[in-house]
């Protein structure tokens, strides 16, 4: 018998389309492209050879189109991991649901996802204006927990270890990270010879979460020095960012590829920041595009 997905999990708008996102299953191409800023995905389609729909839905923006014979889905997702969960499981559902059966289809469609960001680095080798390209992710925004099959599919020495060296075990208080690899082919193609691979840690918030103290002082004043000081079998933590932790582990879990590459626009070490980088990223932009 095949899964049904009653109204009250999978809600479907009158158009057909899918809930949040407003996009409807025909309009999803197997090759995905996942930005924060909704604005960014007019950036993207504007190098498409042409258009099939584009729609906005609060935060969602969705553009499907073909670049160079490629067809291509750009979407947005908002910032966090929580939103990255929303857009993940619909996107996910227009793929392997029968939208007028409410049932599973027979065969997975497994879909090729990568994210495009910006992310502050955290080594003297990512100075602002690096492509960073996540290997690993360190999820400090605990979603992946709320999942069956999380344990098989996450790195469990890594996360011992990192635990370990921020003095979070056992403290009721800390977050609970899990660490989730990207998919290795898909990173080998995307990064190639030309980006920083690392280990991107996933953070659920921007300012705490990141060590940045405004007017409340951190539980650790000396959290960002540990992470920057981490070291598991000769690699580190080159980056932090907010959504490839959720996209590297709902996609495995869900039978999906999926990868994050984020250009620095801020060096935590340096003490630099480049606000004015979106002219840059376009460059970032035509590589994936072309990469994918």
């Amino acid at each position: 018998m095949k899964p049904y997905f009653a109204p009250s999990e999978l809600l479907i708008n009158d158009d057909g389309s899918v809930f949040h996102l407003h996009v409807k299953p025909e309009w999803l191409a197997d090759k995905i492209i996942l930005v924060g800023d909704p604005g960014r995905v007019s950036l993207v389609a504007a190098h498409f050879d042409r258009e099939e729909c584009d729609v906005e839905s609060r935060e969602f923006h969705t553009i499907t189109g073909s670049y160079r014979g490629k067809r291509i889905t750009v979407v947005s997702t908002g910032i966090g991991c929580d939103n990255v969960d929303i857009v993940l499981n619909e996107l996910d559902a227009l793929a392997n649901i029968d939208f007028t059966t409410r049932e599973q289809k027979p065969a997975l469609r497994s879909l090729q996802l990568v994210r495009i960001g910006t992310c502050g680095g955290l080594q003297p080798h990512t100075p602002v204006g690096t492509f960073v390209c996540s290997q690993k992710s360190i999820g400090f925004d605990g979603l992946l927990n709320f999942y069956a099959g999380r344990n098989q599919v996450c790195d469990l020495q890594l996360e011992r270890a990192f635990l370990d060296h921020m003095g979070w075990s056992g403290n009721q208080c800390a977050p609970a990270p899990y660490v989730i690899a990207a998919d290795a082919a898909l990173t080998d193609r995307i990064a190639g010879t030309d980006m920083v691979r690392g280990i991107t840690i996933s953070a659920n918030g921007f300012f705490g979460p990141q060590g940045r103290v405004l007017r409340i002082p951190l539980a650790d004043p000396n959290q960002n020095e540990k992470i920057e000081n981490f070291e598991y079998q000769g690699h580190r933590i080159t980056n932090f960012e907010m959504e490839s932790s959720a996209l590297a582990g709902l996609s495995r879990l869900m039978g999906h590829q999926a990868t994050t590459v984020c250009m620095v626009i801020a060096n935590r070490l340096a003490k630099e920041a480049d606000t004015g980088y979106k002219n840059t990223i376009d460059t970032l932009v035509e590589t994936v595009l072309e990469r994918i």
